[in-house]
């Protein structure tokens, strides 16, 4: 566990055990006790988010190789290779990329990281996610202690996009939009992995 997801605990903690303390003073009939519990719990809870922005807007973005693993935990992702593919549809004036992810489990046991998702975004900003059913194996699919496998997510672009990157993510409603400094964190420029196209 990073130092930056043990402060989010610590902040958490402390704000769980404030609102314990809230509900005992309103309990007593302590009402100015709880009022005072009530502020600190808003001041600590406000000087992290704004702690968390500060931070967030101003790192800037990370841009990783293509064969460079980004782990979350024991589990890893890396890049390995892209290329285009022929249009699926005949008169699809659109590109077709398949990018070729291997997942390594670098723990004893067999793991997922199961909330993980890839989507590609260009140089204007534009995302897009994979196309359902065409990658083979799922990025989040159970990896068994100390092995690997490919995943290659299929993403139907732009014909005019350019600076073609993969970002992983676990999406909006997971705890690390509360960890200062993640790449998933609020306001935070996502780290993508650049696939020079």
């Amino acid at each position: 566990m990073r130092v930056a997801e043990l402060g989010l605990l610590a902040v958490a903690g402390w704000i769980a055990i404030g609102c314990a303390g809230t509900a005992v003073s309103l309990a007593r009939g302590r009402r100015a006790e709880a009022a005072r519990h009530m502020a600190w719990i808003a001041m600590v809870a406000g000087v992290y988010l704004l702690v968390l922005l500060v931070v967030s807007t101003t790192q800037s973005q990370r841009v990783v190789p293509i064969g460079k693993d980004q782990c979350f935990d024991e589990m890893c992702f890396a890049v390995v290779g892209v290329d285009e593919v022929p249009g699926l549809m005949a008169g699809d004036d659109g590109r077709v990329v398949r990018v070729t992810v291997r997942v390594s489990n670098h723990g004893r046991h067999a793991e997922a990281e199961g909330l993980i998702e890839a989507y590609l975004v260009d140089s204007r900003g534009r995302e897009w996610t994979p196309l359902p059913g065409l990658s083979g194996n799922r990025l989040n699919a159970r990896v068994a202690g100390g092995s690997e496998m490919l995943s290659q997510p299929v993403f139907r672009v732009a014909k005019d996009s350019t600076g073609l990157g993969l970002v992983f993510t676990h999406g909006n409603w997971q705890p690390g939009r509360l960890v200062v400094g993640d790449s998933d964190s609020l306001g935070h420029r996502k780290t993508v992995v650049a696939l020079g196209r």
